[in-house]
């Protein structure tokens, strides 16, 4: 398998003039597959992250994984002005020091494509959606019963509807549901708009620089979360305001029931029609897509079904719902790395070591499976994220004897203790009590 040939490669830091640069100071170069592609005047659709492997690092990997199933990426490249990397470039970019690593992840990934695992299932696409459709009907049912626990009930039912929505569009984003890129962003955008009232190019924008660099500092978006949470204590040392200090010295009891709320509603008032916006005066018709599924939310919400509530009452209604909706999905997203070690800025880590020095799996069980969207499997998801998720806990044993026959951590942990230390963790950070080793690590 050629493509993945050269790896990520191990931890390096960037090496001025040599190497590792660009040829001069205007040319920016990207290392893929044993490569120099010059990027100077290439605008990335992804964002801005590929101006960081610039400098360092071999972008094999993320490229592949990123970009296997898009025909037009691949041609792309190809279009590029490009040049054999030198022997010095492949020393000090290429493999770094984990050429093992790179050909046995190479191997364990043909094998997987051989095996089929990463062929979609429409039938599973169906019951995905199906789920969905019926879960919606409960929880409407619910909510106009007239019973007052009912309605509750019905909140927190329709709260956990709508984090499954954000499930499902998480693998639209992938391009994991049918393997059709067009079809998959479609899916995405409706799942997402119409579900979360939310905007999927946002999402895919931010999502894949936290795929390609998870837990590394001013590049994983999951870090750089003030003022609402801090995650690590080299972000929290950022606050400098007292009402801010005081709102992070009690996050740990804030985080569920109040954060996750407060970073929904951030997102869906004002960060996504914001990106909305700006992208449809900039003549992107794929906004408007988005924007045409937010509003027909809307309007089913507001003038369908509580068109016999006031205003205060509707309001209420959608808040209270979306509280549980927020508090599910964010909180759960936060078992998977966010109390985690980080990585430097310009520190360069292989594909694998990320996913087992920066992610976690959470318990591999099919209740965890389903209450996760089979994000329970981070280690899995981050090493192949273009997989179809339903597949990913049948290959979890081969992921773990690759990882154990290459001196890799396979950290899987139980729910409930992971969501402890993620409380903990929040709670270190805002009283500027974690490890004295991390606070070391601020620059």
């Amino acid at each position: 398998l050629s493509t993945v040939i050269m790896g990520m490669g191990g931890k390096q830091e960037v090496a001025p003039s040599k190497g590792g640069m660009a040829t001069s100071a205007e040319t920016k170069e990207v290392l893929i597959d044993g490569k120099m592609y010059d990027i100077t005047n290439f605008s990335h659709p992804g964002g801005g992250l590929i101006n960081f492997l610039t400098k360092g690092g071999d972008a094999t990997e993320a490229f592949l994984e990123f970009h296997n199933r898009s025909k037009k990426a691949k041609y792309l490249l190809k279009s590029l002005p490009h040049r054999p990397a030198t022997p010095e470039e492949l020393v000090t970019r290429g493999f770094n020091g984990r050429q093992d690593l790179t050909i046995a992840y190479a191997k364990l990934r043909q094998e997987l494509v051989d095996e089929g695992y990463f062929k979609p299932s429409y039938v599973h696409v169906a019951y995905r959606f199906i789920e969905l459709i019926v879960m919606h009907a409960i929880g409407l049912w619910l909510m106009k019963s007239g019973n007052p626990i009912l309605f509750v009930v019905s909140m927190m039912w329709l709260g956990v509807t709508q984090g499954r929505c954000g499930w499902l569009m998480h693998e639209g984003g992938h391009y994991s549901l049918t393997g059709n890129e067009k079809v998959d962003k479609a899916l995405q955008i409706f799942v997402y708009g119409f579900g979360n009232q939310m905007s999927a190019g946002w999402w895919r924008s931010q999502h894949n620089r936290h795929h390609a660099t998870p837990q590394k500092l001013k590049h994983d978006v999951d870090l750089e979360t003030l003022p609402l949470v801090a995650f690590n204590a080299r972000v929290a040392a950022r606050a400098k305001n007292p009402v801010l200090k005081a709102w992070l010295s009690m996050q740990h009891i804030l985080f569920i029931p109040l954060s996750c709320l407060l970073v929904a509603l951030f997102w869906t008032l004002y960060l996504h029609p914001r990106f909305i916006i700006l992208k449809i005066k900039r003549g992107k018709w794929e906004q408007v897509f988005e924007a045409g599924c937010i509003l027909l939310k809307y309007y089913c919400m507001f003038g369908v079904v509580m068109a016999d509530y006031t205003w205060a009452q509707a309001i209420g209604t959608y808040l209270f719902c979306f509280l549980f909706g927020a508090a599910y999905i964010f909180t759960n997203f936060a078992l998977s790395h966010t109390h985690l070690p980080v990585t430097d800025t310009n520190e360069y880590v292989h594909w694998v070591e990320y996913a087992s020095n920066h992610t976690v799996n959470i318990s591999p069980t099919p209740v965890c499976s389903w209450w996760m969207g089979f994000l329970n499997y981070q280690i899995e998801h981050h090493l192949f994220p273009t997989m179809p998720q339903f597949h990913q806990p049948a290959i979890s044993d081969k992921v773990r004897k690759m990882f154990e026959e290459n001196g890799l951590k396979y950290d899987s942990r139980p729910y409930f203790s992971t969501l402890a230390t993620t409380l903990k963790n929040l709670y270190e950070v805002g009283s500027f009590s974690a490890p004295a080793e991390e606070k070391q690590k601020d620059k």
